[in-house]
């Protein structure tokens, strides 16, 4: 796949390379007690020494991992297509879905949607699959995915047998596989797991659930866990698969899905902050030493209805903190602000949400692109292409939001954002935006690279019609209309060469999760520093599409840095 082109040289190769070799530590907005949670570090001497030491060990840190998470309520987002067979280019989507919600991890699994439900999806489904991807957690559907068995973990309900020492990145882990005994009841867990060897936790699973009772479907998953804080690995990527293209095959049903979980560390109750919490004062407003004039009262207003929204979106979870990924995005407006002498009389900012929908929007003078959004994207000028939108907006004085500036107005429940903020604009500011936008692209540094964008746009053409889902935008003005076709830029879309999958060098877009690493814990976004794969078939292109997770796993320090790798030194004896 292509990497983006250098936006400023030096700029990104230092903070690239300075990004990929850092390890998110816990928020430090949090109290110590609630990030830095104490890890049972066992005394040496009373390590494992045999294999079913180590399996006792997992078990005991299962149930702890269990207990932590019993007071934490994460975001939990799953993004399902549904596949057909192309003769050319394999299993495609045919059609795809969308949740996005929140769990409460504590004894009776919970869960509260961001969205409205989908219920001419869950008719068309049998129970099991509805309880899986509807939430319907008891603690059925989505808990057994993080975990292997949320209530009987334990030798009484499963045999292990130790398969092998394996890497995942740069930890070592021992390999069981895990069966349930006989009359061990439904619905358990069948399949493989990974443990790390130096505290035991259990780092992968991979398998599915049975047997199945009756009207229900298991799927079976792939569950990555990420050691963000010490001594607890985090469940952060869940992938699933079912369908068998091969002749004479007779699966009745065939999808590929993406579940992310994250925001962790959000707390689970909306409360104030203590006052043992250490808040600095924001500095004093020395801008004017007179009344503001009805111009300059109309900008703070509408810069704190901005500054309100962001700070809503932000610890509803939905949006990133300030990152490095922000100043790529800002590195871009300014090359489109420079070279179109643009001058506004507030700065722009640019942020990061966490959502898989393509989407953007803007609210005051923040432009907010989504990760999926910027996860497919194949290069820098089809970044401009998307933010030069949103610039013309705010150029335009296409002004949206400016009510949230009443503080009451953010009084509302986290799982209600959707159905309290909404920006999109009328058809005839989006028309301007276009043609605004257009304009800033001739003139700046993206003139002669715009391919690469009105190929991209014409992949969303083709591909619109199967992904409303993934297409509809839950805060701002839609990429497509309500037929798929595309609905923004369509003058950069007719230009430019002709979109043809079987040409290996033209990358019209990537793969969901081809940019944008998520940490689970603080919700902290870097770039994914990812080795260029040669491009083999038409296959292998795979726009727009899910595919499964392998992230490289480390540890940490105490410290929150990158631990080493585990040494040879292993005392455990089969």
């Amino acid at each position: 796949m292509r990497n983006w082109k250098s936006i400023v040289a030096a700029f990104v190769l230092i903070t690239l390379s300075a990004v990929a070799q850092q390890t998110a530590a816990p928020s430090s907005s949090s109290t110590p007690q609630t990030t830095q949670p104490t890890t049972s570090t066992t005394p040496a001497a009373a390590q494992p020494t045999t294999m079913d030491q180590v399996v006792d060990r997992t078990i005991e840190r299962e149930h702890a991992l269990m207990d932590f998470l019993k007071t934490r309520t994460p975001l939990v987002e799953t993004y399902l297509q549904n596949l057909k067979l192309d003769p050319q280019l394999g299993p495609v989507p045919s059609q795809d879905h969308y949740f996005l919600g929140r769990i409460d991890m504590a004894e009776s699994v919970d869960r509260r949607d961001y969205l409205s439900k989908d219920s001419s999806f869950q008719n068309r489904l049998m129970g099991g699959f509805s309880k899986l991807f509807k939430f319907e957690y008891k603690p059925m559907g989505f808990s057994w995915m993080i975990f292997a068995d949320r209530e009987d973990f334990d030798r009484n309900h499963y045999d292990f047998r130790y398969v092998r020492r394996e890497f995942l990145g740069d930890v070592r882990c021992l390999v069981f596989d895990v069966t349930p005994k006989k009359d061990a009841g439904k619905g358990r867990f069948i399949g493989r797991i990974w443990v790390e060897d130096q505290e035991y936790n259990i780092v992968r699973l991979n398998g599915t659930y049975a047997t199945r009772p009756k009207n229900s479907e298991f799927f079976h998953m792939d569950s990555w866990r990420l050691n963000l804080i010490p001594g607890y690995w985090l469940p952060a990527y869940i992938y699933s698969e079912e369908g068998d293209f091969s002749y004479g095959a007779k699966d009745t049903m065939a999808f590929k899905a993406q579940t992310r979980i994250w925001g962790y560390d959000l707390k689970k109750n909306e409360q104030g902050g203590e006052l043992t919490q250490i808040r600095v004062d924001s500095a004093k407003d020395e801008s004017t030493a007179a009344d503001a004039s009805p111009l300059q009262a109309e900008r703070q207003w509408l810069q704190q209805a901005e500054d309100n929204v962001v700070e809503r979106l932000q610890n509803a979870g939905l949006l990133a903190p300030e990152g490095e990924v922000d100043k790529i995005l800002q590195t871009v407006v300014n090359n489109l602000q420079i070279t179109n002498t643009i001058e506004l009389p507030r700065p722009v900012r640019t942020r990061v949400m966490l959502t898989s929908p393509l989407e953007t929007f803007s609210v005051g003078n923040t432009i907010i692109v989504s990760r999926g959004l910027i996860d497919v994207l194949p290069d820098e000028a089809s970044l401009a292409m998307v933010l030069s939108h949103e610039l013309s907006h705010i150029v335009l004085g296409h002004n949206l939001g400016s009510k949230f500036a009443f503080n009451d107005r953010m009084l509302f429940t986290d799982e209600s954002t959707y159905q309290n903020f909404g920006f999109r604009h009328i058809p005839e500011e989006e028309i301007a935006a276009d043609k605004k936008a257009m304009d800033m692209l001739k003139t700046s540094p993206y003139n002669q690279k715009l391919d690469t964008a009105a190929l991209f746009l014409k992949e969303l053409a083709v591909r619109g019609p199967q992904l409303s889902a993934l297409l509809t935008a839950h805060l701002g003005n839609n990429f497509t209309d309500n037929k798929g076709g595309v609905a923004r830029m369509p003058t950069l879309m007719n230009v430019g060469p002709a979109l043809d999958p079987n040409k290996l060098d033209q990358i019209a877009a990537l793969p969901l999760g081809g940019r944008v690493k998520l940490n689970a814990w603080d919700d902290k976004v870097e770039l994914i520093k990812a080795a260029p794969v040669a491009i083999t078939s038409a296959r292998d292109k795979m726009p727009f599409e899910v595919t499964p997770f392998f992230p490289r796993l480390t540890r940490i320090t105490s410290g929150g840095n990158t631990g080493n790798p585990t040494t040879a030194a292993n005392t455990v004896q089969k």
